[in-house]
């Protein structure tokens, strides 16, 4: 069985034991330098990318995100790239070009590899139906790069 396979597998039992979910929860934390979080349960502290099908339809197609949804957003981003960095030894670096209509680009790169390349649009209903789908596209994105950087090693090393 692939490591893609066995996240996957791993995704479906329990969202949770998703290395990316782990690091992701780990970047929230260490948002948190007064304490204000210590209380917080991991699922209160991942909740705002939990966006239902009814809350997504009460969004307005076109709106501008709010400094808090770019921050949620490269939290996420962050995360890939820490989970990616973990898994390859190899420093994974992000970078994010936002219009504030919200589109624009988010890349991960990897010495001189573009890792992830994801074009983003209707930035403001940034979010996920459930934690499964959140673990998912995060363990997606990680797959994606950890083997960009197996099928690139000399330039991802490249530094």
């Amino acid at each position: 069985m692939t490591a893609t396979a066995v996240a996957v597998e791993t995704i479906a039992a329990d969202p949770w034991e998703s290395a990316f979910v782990k690091e992701l929860i780990k970047q929230w934390r260490a948002q948190d330098t007064h304490g204000a979080w210590e209380g917080k349960d991991n699922t209160a502290l991942l909740a705002p990318y939990i966006i239902t099908k009814e809350q997504r339809k009460e969004m307005p197609i076109i709106g501008d995100p709010d400094p808090e949804t770019l921050w949620r957003l490269e939290l996420f981003y962050n995360a890939v790239g820490l989970a990616v960095e973990r898994e390859t030894g190899i420093m994974v670096s992000p970078m994010m070009k936002m219009h504030h209509e919200g589109f624009g680009k988010m890349i991960l790169t990897a010495g001189r590899l573009v890792v992830v390349n994801k074009h983003l649009r209707d930035v403001h209903r940034f979010g996920f139906e459930n934690m499964e789908k959140l673990a998912a596209e995060g363990e997606k994105l990680v797959s994606a790069a950890v083997e960009m950087i197996k099928q690139f090693p000399d330039v991802a090393n490249y530094g």
